[in-house]
This record gives C-alpha cells, sequence and structure tokens, in this order.
C-alpha cells in the first residue's frame, strides 16, 4: 500500500475524543449549527468552540458562517478517506509495510545452522 501515514495522524487524534465522535456522529445526518450541537452536551460554548477547531483543522468537519452562527457539515469525503485508509492498513495486502521484514525473516529462517 502507498500511503502517507503521516496525513492521517491529525483525522486519528482528532477522533481520538469521546466529545468529537459525538459530534462526529450527529453530523452524519446533515448540517447543525453550533448551538444546536451546544445543546447535546454539557460543556461550554468555549469548549465547543475547542472541539470544532480540531475537528475543522484535521478537515473531517467543514465549517460555514452564516451571520452570526456556525454552520457544521461532515466532510463524507474526507470521512470516506479515513475509512478507506483504516481498512487497506487492517488487511493483508501484497504491498503490506511488513514485506520486506517477513521476506527477511524467512530469509533467516531458511539458513542452516553452523
Amino acid at each position: 500500500m502507498t500511503c502517507c501515514y503521516k496525513d492521517y495522524v491529525p483525522i486519528l487524534k482528532a477522533i481520538s475524543d469521546e466529545t468529537r465522535l459525538k459530534i462526529i456522529d450527529m453530523l452524519s445526518c446533515g448540517e447543525l449549527c453550533a448551538c444546536d450541537i451546544l445543546e447535546a452536551f454539557e460543556i461550554t460554548q468555549p469548549t465547543l468552540s475547542y472541539h470544532m477547531k480540531i475537528l475543522t483543522e484535521c478537515g473531517i468537519v467543514i465549517g460555514v458562517r452564516s451571520g452570526a452562527w456556525m454552520n457544521y457539515t461532515l466532510n463524507k469525503g474526507k470521512a470516506d478517506d479515513l475509512i478507506n485508509f483504516i481498512s487497506n492498513v487492517t488487511r493483508d495486502k501484497d504491498d503490506c509495510i511488513c514485506i520486506p521484514y517477513r521476506e527477511k525473516k524467512k530469509i533467516k529462517d531458511t539458513e542452516p545452522f553452523e
């Protein structure tokens, strides 16, 4: 698999928080105003802003200002990319990064003892 693992680190860090995972789940059903998201949690508005900043900076959420309000949507393309990445790194494949190690180990296992 040819990919750049470091490209997925920010999004994986962002979704490693329970509140942010719940926000992503909420946004999976469609666009929500920050005020609607805030109602679902027992957190302050600055805390929500902090979470939304992390989610928007990594690209999994898109924020659009509408007057005084912020509306958020799930970036479905980015979510699909993440799902594909996780699927690829958790299955056996011909171009796995472990191949050189496995081939090296196979050679060592077949060498005769001296």
